[in-house]
């Protein structure tokens, strides 16, 4: 199990209005990373923001911004992130048509890659790549919407992933996340962090707050708790 933490706001549910605004709260409010969810309306049904967005916020941003590609192709949009101040790029296996030359693609512009796992993707996939990888993203919804609830049955699933990452690591000797991201609320970041995830999308629970400091310390907390004791989270 990684010792480290990190809780990573989704902008999709942040207000579109005033996106600078809410990237400095949410960062002041304790932040690891700035999640930008990229939708296509085709691999994906849902449309939302492009690479002159990730441009536009970058000068608000003192941390890291995870760029998460639901489009496809994917390829011709990878350069384009890199340029746009993207820190890490994720796309998944169903949008490339190789998987290797797309995470080489990222690799090749300066930019940590990572490859998202949908709740019915095999881990399998990871079998031949994971070594090359900075960051696996697991769905713990089906990707294409905001506000969607966890589903319970991907727990399992964290903790497959979790050995398969320390695996790596191993082989490695190189840091890579396990990040999830679906319906991550304050009430189950125990037991997803129990299960082995140490980086945590949260949208609504984050935006949806009355208070974002008050939102991630909450979020982070029952993290911790669960990385600290995960046999007892995960039976919870």
């Amino acid at each position: 199990m990684s010792n480290g933490l990190r809780i990573a706001p989704s902008l999709l549910s942040a207000d579109f209005a005033r996106l600078g605004e809410e990237v400095r709260a949410v960062i002041e409010a304790g932040a690891d990373l700035i999640h930008f969810d990229v939708m296509d309306n085709h691999y994906v049904p849902n449309l939302t923001v492009g690479p002159l967005v990730c441009q536009a916020i970058k000068p608000h941003a003192s941390v890291p911004i995870d760029v998460h590609l639901m489009v496809k192709p994917v390829d011709a949009l990878v350069p384009m992130f890199a340029q746009a101040g993207a820190d890490i790029i994720s796309f998944h296996p169903e949008a490339s048509e190789h998987v290797d030359r797309t995470i080489q693609l990222i690799r090749s512009a300066g930019v940590k890659a990572g490859l998202v796992l949908n709740p019915a993707t095999p881990l399998s996939v990871l079998d031949h790549v994971i070594d090359q990888l900075d960051l696996v993203l697991l769905m713990t919804v089906n990707p294409g919407f905001g506000g969607q609830s966890f589903i319970e049955r991907m727990l399992p699933k964290i903790e497959r992933a979790r050995a398969l990452v320390d695996a790596a690591i191993a082989r490695t000797g190189r840091p890579i996340w396990l990040e999830v991201d679906g319906g991550v609320k304050r009430d189950n970041a125990r037991r997803i962090a129990a299960a082995g995830a140490d980086t945590l999308v949260a949208g609504s629970a984050v935006f949806g707050a009355g208070h974002y400091a008050d939102a991630i310390a909450g979020i982070r907390s029952e993290a911790r708790a669960g990385q600290a004791a995960p046999a007892e989270a995960v039976a919870a």
